[in-house]
């Protein structure tokens, strides 16, 4: 069996044959008259009135006898069966289509259309043209995309042998459209804020680092879009929400790649429980458009969208599987329990940030069906707002959904001196090496300081919702080019 380059010197071969023949192997354009769907679509009344089209694709498979060879073209569109005969298109120009065309090459066939024998769609070529030569074979299908890291390195292979998997990228952007609808019927605004930032803010997260030589300044990846958006708040701008790239130099795991797409809005005049009304409104919304349905399969197990969802306190959750009052614990004491409940801990995290650990491993997988996790210890969320009826909870909320924490949302901190000290004290944990903590904003500080009306904002990772609602265990499979280690 040969090997990819002797495979590979034997394409080139034929390229060079080609152009010797006074052929270009990659034109500038096709004559295509059609896309293949829409012949399938229209085929027996293009049949009827044997109108010549013009196709093109990649030819899939192929396979001859005598003057006779079929093959299997694909465009984007979907896939018919050519056929090639001797006769039709003359001895010499059938003799060079088979010395010089191979699976993967693109080529544009004219001819008519008719149905054979055993009932497939055919287009017979009266004229035949290469579009794009392929240097290199397909895979097959069963053996050259077995390896799950090299579908993800080679998405490009990916998409054309699985079908499941485009089709899960063409109802992600479906997705994505359905909420960009929902929120233009809802009034609020799409707008774009700085990706490079100066101070990176908006939640606990280590920043990716650039330089901008032109300023000669240190400049950030942002990790969330929040400050700015709220800015606009503080502008006059009621509604407004962003979908975009986000960065965060952190773990790649199943639900963690260092860019994703975000999403997130701010609504002045709301509140949190405003707020859990309009996500339940949003997610039914989206989900009934593209999936027709408020009831999906998840990994084999079903999930209910259908509003109301559940609403309950996060040490409650806490308490009724960790059996830790957090409300009553101190620092040193939840420390030394999550040791003894085998809890990944460190001595340098703060008291949120080990409840947090704890919440993860005994709160987080018992989630199944949409659940509003509300009402964080204050101090857990330096840009959120405390209760006005109980200042130790924030008025926060956390949609969790299989498991995965889907949406992050609270009444955002409009105080501009409760943000300052907020903000100095996580300067202070910076300082004393908690990387993840938040940094000083000036800047926002003094937006704030003009005024923002009491105002709720949301956030949501594209990436999380499209694998539940594609079935996907793992954003690499609803992310097209995840970030991987380099092969060695």
């Amino acid at each position: 069996m040969a090997t990819i380059d002797e495979l590979r010197k034997i394409r080139l071969q034929k390229l060079e044959a080609i152009k010797k023949a006074g052929i270009l192997p990659y034109p500038e354009k096709t004559k295509r008259t059609h896309i293949i769907g829409e012949v399938l679509k229209d085929f027996n009344k293009l049949v009827k009135v044997e109108e010549e089209v013009i196709l093109a694709g990649r030819i899939r498979s192929r396979r001859g006898h005598g003057g006779v060879t079929f093959l299997v073209i694909e465009d984007g569109s979907g896939k018919i069966q050519g056929l090639i005969k001797k006769d039709r298109v003359g001895e010499q120009p059938y003799q060079f289509f088979l010395d010089n065309f191979d699976i993967g090459d693109f080529v544009e066939l004219r001819g008519i259309l008719f149905t054979t024998k055993s009932g497939e769609k055919t287009i017979e070529a009266a004229d035949y043209k290469i579009l794009a030569k392929s240097l290199l074979p397909l895979p097959e299908k069963w053996h050259g995309l077995q390896d799950e890291e090299e579908r993800f390195r080679k998405r490009y292979l990916d998409l054309i042998f699985n079908k499941e998997i485009k089709e899960k990228f063409i109802l992600r952007s479906r997705i994505i459209k359905e909420i960009r609808n929902f929120f233009e019927k809802e009034g609020f605004i799409e707008v774009e804020t700085p990706i490079l930032q100066p101070i990176y803010g908006g939640t606990e997260a280590k920043p990716f680092k650039t330089h901008l030589n032109a300023l000669d300044m240190d400049l950030y990846l942002r990790i969330a879009p929040e400050l700015y958006l709220k800015r606009l708040i503080v502008g006059g701008f009621e509604k407004v929400f962003e979908i975009g790239k986000c960065f965060r130099n952190e773990g790649v795991d199943r639900s963690h790649n260092p860019d994703f797409s975000e999403m997130e809005f701010y609504w002045a005049y709301a509140d949190h429980k405003d707020m859990m009304k309009f996500i339940e409104k949003m997610f039914t919304a989206v989900i009934k458009n593209t999936l027709g349905a408020l009831k999906i399969k998840y990994e084999n197990k079903e999930i209910d969208f259908t509003a109301p969802w559940p609403r309950i306190e996060y040490s409650v959750l806490i308490k009724n599987f960790a059996k830790i009052d957090i409300e009553t614990i101190n620092k040193e004491a939840l420390f030394k329990k999550a040791q003894e409940l085998e809890v990944k801990v460190d001595e340098k995290m703060t008291k949120p940030q080990l409840e947090d650990a704890v919440y993860k491993k005994f709160c987080l997988p018992r989630l199944w069906d949409p659940t509003f996790v509300i009402h964080h210890p204050e101090g857990s969320i330096p840009l959120a707002k405390q209760l006005d009826d109980d200042t130790k909870k924030l008025g926060s909320i956390q949609l969790v959904i299989a498991g995965w924490e889907i949406v992050k949302a609270y009444a955002e901190l409009n105080n501009p001196v409760k943000q300052y000290e907020n903000f100095k004290e996580q300067e202070k944990l910076f300082v004393e090496g908690v990387e993840e903590a938040q940094r000083m904003d000036h800047d926002y500080i003094e937006a704030l300081e003009y005024g923002m009306p009491p105002t709720a904002g949301f956030g949501m990772g594209i990436d999380r919702l499209v694998a539940l609602l594609t079935d996907s265990h793992s954003l690499r499979e609803v992310i097209l080019f995840p970030t991987m280690r380099p092969k060695t």
